[in-house]
């Protein structure tokens, strides 16, 4: 059976001695995990920092009380049994992972970690019959319920409305310096800087299928470049505008989309019927990148029309003048 399961036991096959043991490794590796989350958010997020050192402490001290109930009734050795060495165990996930994904991802990890040990307890104490061992994963239950308890709790004493607004702030800063400033710019740059090519390319030759090339050929070039030159020139360390593989990504995958939107529609055998689709994918295009300036970098909607409409139809004429002259 050990076989089967790589190694691993069965959770209904440990001693309730294996159990405690498995329950104090578990509060040590959660009050870790809590401290690690409060190290990593303390420049940014001051107050969630606080209720995670909060919570890193109350896991700590579940971890005593096991470690005395545990040398009362089984002597002082802890043998090592861990999440991993057991079968279905609940998981959890790297620390690394989690961060990157923001505030909210952290907290709603948090919120998982309980939920996921007090079901894992509860449900374990309905499948054994040992009245002393269902008593066992019974406390540890509650006591996981009471950890949620303990987080709002926390949360109330330290995220007031000052302190819940001044973070929201950070997050929205955060979001529009690594995602939609990088993304921002690859679209401008992916839809307005391939117009030319595409278009010019267009009337000059009256055939899809080599339109069709070029505009793959630009969109995909200019993609690759973009993101490799927003996460070249800034590492994000200085300027505060996050993780450079992010914002590389961002910038590289908008600019691409904005060069195929509207090469795409010489996938269309009729060269009429393509160009015209291709510039009413234009169109929405500039209409989205306005709308963008406007929704997240608060640009007057009018000055962002000017600025993009008007720069990509002349950029778009100027395409059309070349490819047909």
């Amino acid at each position: 059976m050990l076989s089967l399961l790589g190694g691993r036991r069965r959770f209904d096959d440990l001693s309730e001695r294996e159990m405690l043991a498995l329950a104090i490794s578990s509060e040590e590796d959660d009050a870790r995990i809590y401290a690690d989350y409060a190290a990593r958010l303390d420049a940014d997020y001051p107050a969630s920092a606080t209720v995670f050192r909060g919570m890193a402490e109350e896991e700590d001290r579940h971890r005593r009380r096991l470690l005395d109930l545990f040398a009362r009734r089984f002597g002082p050795h802890v043998p090592l049994i861990r999440r991993e060495h057991v079968a279905g165990y609940y998981a959890r996930r790297p620390t690394w992972l989690v961060d990157q994904l923001g505030i909210e991802r952290i907290r709603a990890e948090a919120e998982r970690m309980e939920e996921d040990a007090a079901r894992f307890y509860e449900l374990a104490a309905k499948r054994t019959s040992d009245a002393d061992t269902r008593k066992l994963l019974g406390d540890l239950a509650q006591q996981e319920r009471g950890h949620q308890a303990t987080a709002d709790h926390l949360a109330d004493a330290n995220l007031g409305s000052d302190a819940q607004a001044t973070e929201a702030d950070t997050a929205r800063r955060k979001l529009i310096l690594t995602w939609v400033q990088p993304g921002l710019a690859g679209l401008m740059d992916g839809s307005v800087s391939t117009l030319a090519p595409i278009f010019a390319t267009a009337f000059a030759t009256q055939n899809s299928h080599t339109t069709l090339l070029v505009g793959l050929a630009a969109a995909i070039g200019a993609g690759i470049s973009m993101g490799f030159t927003e996460a070249a020139h800034d590492d994000g360390v200085i300027s505060g505008r996050g993780s450079p593989l992010k914002r590389g990504l961002a910038s590289g995958v908008m600019t691409a989309v904005g060069g195929l939107g509207h090469a795409l529609p010489y996938l269309i055998g009729d060269f009429w019927t393509a160009t015209a689709i291709a510039a009413l994918v234009v169109v929405v295009e500039l209409w989205a990148i306005a709308w963008i300036q406007n929704r997240f970098m608060e640009t007057p909607m009018m000055r962002a029309i000017v600025q993009v409409v008007v720069g990509g139809a002349l950029v778009f004429a100027a395409g059309v003048l070349i490819g047909g002259a």
